[in-house]
């Protein structure tokens, strides 16, 4: 008789221990959801515009104009803005103006500073920049472009890891991030005559 109720012992405790399990479990399935639904409803209720366009001066006269197709923004820091399908123009003063496009971008409306990613490319007179990244700094003064970066001119084709400009001197830095890489530069000269 004690082997019988040991054994109904044991199914009863087993019976339980499964009831428990499935009940803890149901139960962090339904936190996940109210997660994801409060995640949700934290998306939707951001700011997002559409046909969006800032204007902007520096101190040295430089005007940043900058046009995307939507806008969002990023509810932690209503001071930045992230923007899809974006063109920029710059115009420096004493000098020639600067188009740049990409798929996204980052703009700080405090210090004017803007992060274009994907498909980057940059313009510059007969002078046409390719990249992944751009970070155009107002504060620094300069363009740092970087990741897959192409500059193509009538005469060269160069690839490098890194492009600095600084946009008020023009001063330029070609940078590899592989002190044994070097910089590939390439006439289209077909002749190899520059």
């Amino acid at each position: 008789m004690n082997k019988k109720i040991l054994i109904r012992s044991f199914l009863v405790i087993f019976f339980l221990l499964v009831l428990i399990s499935i009940y803890l479990n149901n139960k962090k399935e339904n936190e996940e959801a109210v997660f994801v639904e409060t995640t949700e409803e934290k998306y939707s209720s951001s700011n997002i515009m559409k046909n969006v366009n800032y204007v902007s001066k520096d101190d040295n006269g430089n005007e940043y104009n900058i046009d995307a197709s939507v806008g969002q923004i990023d509810i932690v820091d209503n001071n930045t803005i992230y923007l899809t399908d974006v063109r920029a123009l710059v115009k420096l003063t004493n000098s020639n103006n600067i188009i740049i496009t990409s798929d996204f971008g980052k703009y700080n409306i405090n210090n004017l500073n803007t992060i274009f990613s994907k498909n980057v490319i940059i313009t510059y007179l007969e002078n046409k920049i390719t990249a992944e990244y751009l970070d155009l700094s107002i504060e620094r003064n300069s363009m740092i472009i970087s990741r897959n970066v192409v500059y193509t001119n009538i005469d060269n084709i160069l690839k490098a890891d890194v492009i600095e400009i600084d946009i008020k001197t023009k001063d330029t830095k070609i940078l590899m991030y592989e002190k044994e890489k070097k910089v590939n530069i390439k006439s289209k000269n077909q002749n190899g005559n520059n």
